[in-house]
Order: C-alpha cells, then structure tokens, then sequence
C-alpha cells in the first residue's frame, strides 16, 4: 500500500488554480461533447486533487473539509462542469472508504481511481446466495464515462415488510450506460444514466446508509481518520455547494474580464465602465459572492471544528448545513442573474462564459438536494419545532 506526505491545503488549492486556464479552455468542448474533455481528465489525474477523499493507507491524502471546499470552488471557477464533477468524485471516494478492507484494497489499489456516485435509491437489491442481485436505473450519474466504479443507493426488503436504503458499489462493467445528458445547463458532466440488470453485488459490496446519514461508520476502524468524523449530508452538501460559490466567483471574473472598451448600446455611455448602473452591479454581484463564501466556509470549519474536538452533530447542526447549502446556491444564482442581465446582447454567444455560468449555476439550483426553498424550508420547520420531513439531513 502506498503512503504519501498529505499535500498542504495551499499547495492543493494552487494546484486547482493553476488548471483553471485550462479548464477555461476546454469548457465549450466538454460542452460540445456532453462530457468533460480527454485532456481535462488526464490533467485533473496527474494533479492528483482526487486523492483528497482517498484513505492515506492506499496514497490518499484525506484533507479536510475547508480544503476540499476551497479546492472544488477553485476547479469549478474554471469550468463548472469540471468542478461539479470532481465533487461527485471525491463524495464518492469517501463513501467506499466505509466499505470493508478486502473491498477498500481492490478498488483504491489505483488511488487515482475514479468512483460516481448516486444517492438516490432507484435500484432494488434483492437477498441472493452470498450477496444481492440488483435490477434497477440511476440517472444523472455525473462522470460514470470516465469511472471505474459506481458506487449508487438501491433498497433492500427487511424482515419486516419494509424496505432499507443501501449503497451497492459496481464497476462499471457490470452496468450499462444510456447517453441520455442532453441538457442545457452542466452539459460537460456527463451526468447520463446507468442501468444494472440482474447485476450480482458480493454482501461486502453493501452497506446500510441508515447509519452513514447519521454519522455512525462502524467499518472506518481508524479513530485518528478525522474525514469520517461526520454525517454524510454535511460533508457532501458542503463539496456540492463548494461549486456554486466557485461559479459564482467565475461570474465576477467573466464580466470584469470583458468590461473594458465595452459600450452601452443607444446611450451615451462611451464607456460601460463610467455608468453608475455597472458599478452598482458590480458591488451587489460581489456583496453575494462574500456571501455564499461565507455560508460555503462555515459549513466547512463546522466539519472541521467538530471532527477535531470529537463532538457529536445536533440536528440543528445538521440541518444548518442545507440551509448554508441553499444559501450558496441561491447568492450564486443571484450574481449570475445580475452579472448576465449587464452583459449584454454579445453575451448570448456560445464563446462568451457568463451564458455558460448563468446555465450551470442554474442547474445546480433545480437540483433537489441544492434548491434553496427546499433547503430553507427544512431547517425553518426545525427552528420552528417541527421533525424533518426527509432523512437526508
């Protein structure tokens, strides 16, 4: 087994930033292509930004959180699709790092290796001889065209009648995949649908995603492995989120770069720069952008902090963690609106990068663990006494 010195968090994050032009470059092919580009996926291997979710036993890196999420935001302030895609990687990551040894030594023998991920349990895993078979579709698979492993949510009965959530982690052989992402936001990542007909899944290859919700990870047996020390919706809510505020910086960055010597058409203005109107939207746009980093980093060095000190999660904790993730999502969206409205015609262009933005921060927010209504309205029935009404939290 491989071990490596962990890189710093600051080492890790110029790493991200010096992709960033070539992410940029490479962001209306993936487009084009409906998936991330050859050339994207072999420098985010040789960066080795993936090994951040990988155990140390195996040449992993298990940085923590802050990282993590300063590390995404940076990838997808380059490209969107990259950064959202590199976050379905790295949750995945984490998540086989709670299956058993023998399963953990197979699958990061490569500790550059590549695992999607679904939560959504669309699958049915039915008991069989030694393990389960497992029929069933998961769709908006982000990168499962460039993975080794898919690691989804099926259910399984239980002896009551009822049914169980599981994570059943498949290499991709086993699956099949349906070239279904024809969207008009993230259309780099690949998100396409997968579909395991009468797959056989060793039991090893299973475990109850009950006890992961709550942060209860009984095969993690190393107590000095701070990266497992919380539940898994914070810890993926806070790397997703991670993307929308680095789209949100991309925003900024796209209309600033191509202000200058850009007029308001049928005004005086020689000027876009001199209109009162641009600099207030500049100053908004960059009020939102402080704030969904301040909700993305709180809910990071929340993860952090406790996983240090040991401390147990709250459910108020918990649910503060989607509210942070709908905070984000929504400031980011907010920025885009503004930043778009002020670009003018041109802008509709397909090589102009705010359009793009303005889409994929779009689409993060319809997605239903990011929506920010759904967020706030989970942790506004807490606040206000109520039981969750989900138990993604």
């Amino acid at each position: 087994m491989e071990t490596v010195t962990t890189p710093s968090r600051f080492e890790l994050v110029g790493r991200a930033a010096e992709l960033g032009k070539l992410l940029r470059a490479n962001a209306l092919a993936a487009e084009q292509q409906r998936r991330l580009t050859d050339e994207t996926i072999a420098a985010l291997a040789s960066s080795g930004l993936l090994r951040m979710r990988v155990p140390q036993r195996y040449g992993g890196y298990e940085s923590d959180m802050r990282t993590v999420a300063e590390v995404v935001a940076e990838l997808a302030r380059g490209d969107g699709s990259t950064g959202w895609t590199a976050a379905v990687w790295l949750i995945s990551s984490w998540m086989t790092g709670l299956f058993p040894d023998a399963v953990r030594d197979e699958v990061f023998a490569d500790p550059d290796v590549r695992i999607a991920g679904i939560l959504s349990p669309s699958a049915m895993a039915v008991p069989v001889d030694g393990g389960y078979q497992v029929n069933g579709k998961w769709s908006f698979n982000t990168g499962a065209q460039h993975s080794g492993w898919n690691v989804n949510a099926a259910v399984r009965p239980t002896p009551d009648g009822q049914y169980e959530p599981i994570m059943v982690l498949l290499p991709m052989s086993d699956l099949q995949v349906v070239d279904d992402w024809h969207t008009v936001g993230m259309r780099g990542s690949g998100s396409v649908s997968t579909v395991a007909e009468n797959v056989f899944v060793p039991a090893e290859r299973v475990v109850p995603m009950g006890p992961v919700i709550v942060g209860a990870h009984p095969l993690q047996q190393n107590p000095a492995a701070l990266m497992w020390r919380a539940p898994f919706m914070p810890i993926a809510c806070t790397t997703v989120g991670s993307v929308a505020y680095g789209l949100a910086v991309a925003a900024k960055d796209a209309f600033l770069e191509r202000l200058p010597g850009r007029k308001i058409t049928y005004t005086d203005y020689a000027e876009q720069s001199a209109a009162p109107l641009t600099h207030l939207q500049v100053a908004g746009a960059t009020v939102r952008v402080d704030e969904a980093g301040f909700h993305i980093f709180r809910a990071a060095d929340t993860i952090d902090a406790k996983a240090a000190a040991g401390d147990a999660w709250t459910l108020e904790e918990r649910a503060r963690a989607r509210l942070d993730l709908g905070a984000v999502c929504l400031r980011a969206k907010e920025t885009a609106d503004v930043l778009a409205d002020a670009s003018g015609g041109s802008s509709l262009h397909t090589d102009v990068p705010i359009q793009r933005i303005e889409r994929d921060i779009k689409a993060l927010n319809l997605h239903a663990i990011m929506h920010p209504d759904t967020n706030f309205e989970l942790y506004g029935r807490l606040a206000c006494g109520l039981p969750p009404n989900t138990q993604y939290i």
